[in-house]
């Protein structure tokens, strides 16, 4: 029986910290269990602000420091990812609720917060980009490493009972 590709769309505001940090999360896990040619990965922006560039010098470090390769640039969401993906993830209250405002009748993609899978409860990935410091930055990585394993779980039990 083929093995079935599937696609996962990481949303925030402005896709220069946290959704790049999940998409590269995300990637890395799935090459970790040997799952990456199973999956499309990418991320994106509710807003247009950083099309073609590449996520914040902070997010870009964060990433290096745990080894999290990233070559991507920022894009803005379409209407056609809902219809592409089967995945799409926000990050906070407001990304989901400008999803479910952008989303076409009759899409196809389920919609989730990305949080809504941290074991450890943290629901909201806050949005780093206005600290001083980097520590927002960590606090996503670590968020979002936590929540990118417990949607594989969920999906693994979910696929189990089929």
């Amino acid at each position: 029986m083929a093995e079935i590709k599937r696609k996962a769309l990481f949303v925030c505001l402005g896709n220069s910290c946290r959704s790049p940090i999940a998409e590269g999360v995300f990637q890395k896990t799935v090459n970790k269990m040997a799952q990456g040619h199973l999956w499309e990965i990418d991320s994106a922006g509710i807003a247009d602000w950083n099309v073609g560039y590449p996520p914040t010098d902070r997010s870009l470090n964060t990433m290096k420091k745990h080894d999290v390769p990233y070559h991507n640039v920022g894009r803005h969401i379409t209407q056609e990812d809902f219809n592409n993906y089967d995945f799409i993830f926000g990050m906070d209250e407001s990304n989901m609720k400008d999803l479910n405002k952008l989303a076409p009748e009759g899409y196809k993609a389920k919609i989730f917060l990305l949080g809504a899978f941290d074991p450890e409860g943290e629901r909201i990935i806050r949005d780093p980009y206005f600290d001083n410091h980097d520590r927002g930055f960590e606090n996503c990585y670590q968020q979002v490493v936590r929540s990118c394993k417990g949607f594989l779980e969920w999906l693994a039990q979910r696929n189990d009972m089929s």
